[in-house]
């Protein structure tokens, strides 16, 4: 929508010019479009400034008609004026320090609102619990080492390549967005990984780079990096354009473990954590390894990336809405070739055939 006619759109809105219609129209495009609905909200405090900024000048012009009044009326005497100067005397002998006062005052305002600000960023913490395993079992861990030694010995004239050649110390799901070996998943699974290696249902595993995060909407694009990894072509699923309903029946697949597993829920309700419009809520049984797992409709389209669970709460789970990984493309300017997939061959399939179709594009996320 050109600029020009979203900021009319708003202004129409906020003075109640629309139709029902338009109104109904309107606020669906804000659900839908975290930008729009932001543009909406800081115009709508940009005029409503505006407005007091004006009732503050026009109270202002109206105390100084009356005082002109009184005075020409001789209601203000000459001792009352003596006392006005007074009081302009005092404020431009003490006005410095009446601002380092001020000064102080501001600053007590700006700390006491970083340290509550601070506090609840602690108290979000507390009660969300990020779905990284950073305890992967050991006995698993074994096995693969055991396995990647296997893996060494000649088969043949071919050899395969055992990976990772360090020890991996968290494990989370990713999946492709773009057969090019673009992964999704969250920011809080690569933050500060030195080493990442991505791993699919058959075991391969391939050495991958992190290209994208962004710690506020808790996303992440990973690019494999790797000379072993083949161009995947057609990815099953889309990314839905409208809203899923509550109710909605989900399900998702990730690696709480070694191996890939499947979850099912429904949608509990359209925002987050304290009304986060970034995300959902969904209702479904979910274990550390489930971070960056896609959740997915029945017509095979993923609308949600899980990211977190709440600490004190049983199936209280909270997936980032898939509308966002747009966003991200828009801001990942090193890569104009991420092509999304735009072909579904999911929908119609019974569940089982789908979760077959599904997992060969669902990675396993392994780093130090």
């Amino acid at each position: 929508m050109d600029d020009i006619l979203l900021l009319d759109a708003i202004e129409r809105y906020r003075n109640g010019e629309m139709s029902p219609q338009e109104i109904t129209f309107f606020e669906e495009l804000r659900k839908n479009n975290p930008d729009i609905d932001q543009l909406a909200a800081e115009h709508n405090f940009f005029l409503t400034e505006l407005q007091n900024l004006s009732d503050i000048k026009s109270f202002k012009h109206s105390l100084n008609e009356v005082e002109s009044k009184l005075e020409n009326e001789g209601a203000i005497t000459l001792k009352e004026a003596k006392a006005k100067t007074k009081i302009v005397y005092l404020w431009n002998r003490y006005r410095r320090t009446i601002a380092v006062a001020a000064s102080i005052a501001g600053i007590v305002s700006i700390l006491t609102a970083s340290i509550v600000s601070m506090y609840s960023e602690q108290k979000k913490s507390a009660v969300l619990t990020p779905l990284v395993d950073h305890k992967i079992n050991i006995l698993e861990t074994k096995v693969k080492q055991i396995e990647n030694t296997l893996n060494d010995v000649p088969a043949g004239n071919k050899t395969i390549p055992a990976k990772p050649k360090f020890e991996a110390n968290f494990r989370a799901t990713g999946f492709l967005i773009d057969g090019n070996g673009y992964i999704i998943t969250n920011a809080h699974v690569v933050d500060k990984a030195r080493n990442i290696i991505v791993q699919n249902k058959k075991g391969e595993q391939f050495f991958a780079k992190s290209v994208y995060s962004n710690k506020l909407t808790d996303l992440a694009i990973l690019k494999i990096d790797d000379t072993s990894f083949r161009k995947v072509i057609n990815l099953p699923y889309t990314f839905p354009k409208y809203s899923p309903e509550l109710g909605e029946h989900i399900f998702t697949l990730g690696y709480p473990r070694e191996e890939v597993v499947y979850g099912e829920g429904y949608l509990s309700a359209k925002s987050g954590y304290f009304g986060d419009t970034t995300s959902y809520q969904i209702s479904i049984s979910v274990n550390p390894g489930n971070s960056g797992g896609p959740v997915i409709n029945k017509n095979g389209e993923i609308i949600g990336i899980i990211s977190s669970k709440e600490t004190n709460a049983d199936g209280v789970v909270f997936a980032i809405k898939s509308k966002n990984i747009y966003s991200a493309l828009k801001d990942l300017k090193d890569d104009d070739s991420i092509k999304i997939p735009s072909t579904n061959s999911l929908k119609g399939l019974d569940r089982v055939k789908q979760i077959q179709k599904l997992e060969d594009f669902v990675y396993m996320i392994k780093g130090n």
